[in-house]
């Protein structure tokens, strides 16, 4: 299944991934840290409540009890927060005991900011209280009675020379908001966030395109050795072991093709100059035959057989061609094309046409561009009465060549079978009809050497049109 949202390249889809998984640990490291950061912030708010209180105790407990409502009205405290004095600290049905790790912190800091020994409180309880969350410390104050447990024992012990006192229990009760820690209000939160995250997509796209090029510089080598088997350069076998294996492998494998094309070549080659001697003494002994009705047909079938020879080992050649590639001008080579067809069949002159424009270079290797191109053509005037060429600039640094003719085309199961090496659909074997079937095989070897590619089509109003792609 392929799923539209990846990208079609390699290099797009790790990348892709990279950061999504990247993505996804920073958010868990990003959750981490803020469940983290909520904890101490909570710790700290307890610390500082703890803090801020015992300081409002220490005021109240120095202070003379007829004196203690106005010092009260005059204690600088928080916004939100308020103090009370009472016989009793709040009842347990109206507040909820805090949670023991939030006791143990807020008791330690009231104990640990040290408080004098004729002020430290005879009782201390630490609850909360809902709608809104409170927190709710209540000081007895040192001149009540000691705070008793349940078994009728001292809660906190009475400092040492400090009489059990008589009075009940006066409770100093300051009751604070619970806040909601905002980790992510600090700017350097979010700053760090965002410099981890671009830092982290940086070294991702380096690291993906430095992986990558090895696959680009073999995909580029495979492209080069299918183009020009002969000349494709060799990969360098250097880098980690795996490339070097990879770069090994293949160009072990170039050199096995090479070395397969060449023994093609040879063969071709070997056969071409071994049947060349055989038909020439054959035509040498047809003019001496007294039946000249025979001695025509014998000769025309030599002839036929020296083209085939001659068309085989042009085939043969045209894969291992190292004719040097130059920029040349498209539309002037197409027009000397047609030029030459018109002189070869001046018949057919006015059936031969160009569209396009005047002037376009391109790289290629001349004189195998122009063989095929005149294979094209050819075929078109004799299958077809007719050479229509349009010559129309693409985008992608490719342009397109279209021939046109007014034959009857091809049947479309035929299409692409007709590029194949002595393949012809007219069978008469008669070379002024059918040809040796090499014209449209040679022709598509030639432009795929170049990057193209050759295309037949049956053309909507009648006739064949072919359609030629090439790199500028």
């Amino acid at each position: 299944m392929r799923f539209g949202i990846l990208p079609r390249s390699l290099a797009g889809r790790t990348i892709l991934m990279l950061l999504a998984g990247f993505m996804l640990v920073q958010i868990l490291g990003l959750g981490v840290h803020t469940v983290t950061q909520v904890k101490l912030a909570r710790i700290e708010q307890q610390r500082e409540i703890a803090t801020q209180d015992v300081i409002i105790y220490r005021h109240i407990a120095a202070t003379p009890p007829a004196q203690r409502a106005e010092a009260m009205a005059s204690e600088p405290i928080p916004s939100g927060d308020s103090i009370t004095l009472s016989d009793t600290p709040p009842p347990p049905t109206t507040t909820f005991q805090l949670p023991l790790p939030a006791r143990q912190i807020i008791r330690a800091s009231i104990i640990g900011y040290g408080i004098p020994m004729q002020l430290r409180p005879h009782g201390l309880e630490l609850r909360g209280i809902g709608h809104p969350l409170r927190y709710v410390i209540s000081f007895a104050l040192p001149d009540g009675a000691p705070l008793m447990d349940r078994s009728g024992t001292p809660a906190l012990p009475t400092p040492k020379g400090v009489p059990p006192q008589v009075p009940p229990h006066i409770w100093l009760t300051i009751t604070s908001p619970i806040t909601t820690p905002h980790p992510w209000r600090s700017p350097e939160f979010g700053a760090a966030f965002i410099v981890m995250t671009v830092l982290g997509a940086i070294m991702i796209f380096w690291a993906v395109r430095q992986l990558l090029v090895p696959v680009k510089t073999l995909a580029q080598a495979a492209e080069r050795l299918g183009r020009d088997v002969a000349n494709a350069p060799d990969l360098p076998e250097t880098g980690p072991e795996e490339l070097v294996t990879a770069a090994i492998a293949f160009n072990t494998m170039a050199s096995r093709i090479r070395r397969f094309v060449e023994d093609r070549t040879f063969m071709l080659t070997a056969i071409g100059h071994d049947l060349r001697t055989p038909i020439t003494r054959l035509k040498l002994r047809a003019e001496y035959m007294e039946d000249d009705e025979q001695r025509v047909k014998m000769l025309a079938d030599l002839d036929e057989m020296e083209a085939m020879v001659a068309a085989t080992l042009a085939f043969g050649r045209d894969v291992t061609n190292s004719e040097a590639a130059t920029r040349i001008d498209l539309p002037s080579l197409l027009r000397t094309i047609l030029d030459e067809a018109g002189d070869g069949a001046p018949d057919q002159a006015d059936s031969l046409a160009y569209q396009g424009p005047d002037h376009l270079a391109i790289k290629a290797r001349p004189l195998s561009l122009k063989r095929a191109l005149v294979n094209l053509v050819n075929n078109a005037l004799k299958y077809g009465d007719a050479a229509r060429i349009t010559l129309i600039p693409k985008d992608a640094g490719m342009v397109n060549i279209t021939i046109e003719d007014n034959g009857p085309g091809i049947p479309n199961s035929h299409i692409e079978t007709v590029f194949e090496p002595f393949r012809r659909l007219e069978t008469s074997r008669n070379r002024e009809t059918g040809g040796s079937g090499l014209g449209l095989s040679i022709a598509r070897n030639i432009i795929r050497a170049h990057g193209g590619d050759i295309l037949l089509q049956n053309a909507a109003n009648g006739g064949l049109k072919v359609s030629v792609t090439l790199p500028v």
